[in-house]
């Protein structure tokens, strides 16, 4: 089954990839390994999930929210290499959470997006990662994640 049969198994399919919000590109390539820049909770139609989690975001929600930003992150890596089938692993994730300065729970809230990530890739979907809180993120969202992928020659 292809990667992209997966997603559509799981009610799920690739966004529209946004422009970089800054002076940077969305991904860079360099031997093997791919850097997906931070993405965010970004729908469809453009609109983000805002608000601080452990006051104006629910756990619950900010997990959801750490799926659709992985759902990003891989729609990003879907337009850089043309076929997420060229993943030989999930190096890395770094997940970054908007929240309360007394929220403990950011790894649950990052499982949303390294749930999504097994769920596609299998064995080769687990990865090294860290899921810190911050004081903010651009525009108010609520998770932010950056990847690093291996793929295939």
């Amino acid at each position: 089954m292809s990667y992209l049969a997966v997603l559509e198994s799981l009610g799920l399919e690739l966004l529209p990839v946004p422009k970089p919000i800054g002076n940077f590109r969305n991904f860079v390539r360099t031997g093997s390994l791919i850097f997906i820049s931070g993405q965010g909770p970004r729908e469809a139609d453009g609109s983000m999930h805002q608000g601080k989690v452990g006051r104006d975001v629910a756990p619950a929600d900010a997990y959801r929210h750490a799926q659709l930003t992985g759902l990003n992150v891989l729609s990003v890596l879907a337009d850089a290499v043309g076929d997420l089938g060229r993943v030989s692993q999930v190096v890395k994730l770094l997940g970054l959470v908007n929240a309360t300065e007394d929220f403990t729970g950011h790894p649950d809230v990052i499982n949303g997006c390294s749930d999504l990530f097994t769920r596609v890739f299998g064995e080769i979907g687990q990865h090294a990662r860290s899921a810190i809180g911050v004081a903010s993120l651009p525009n108010n969202i609520t998770v932010e994640i950056e990847a690093i992928f291996e793929l295939r020659a």
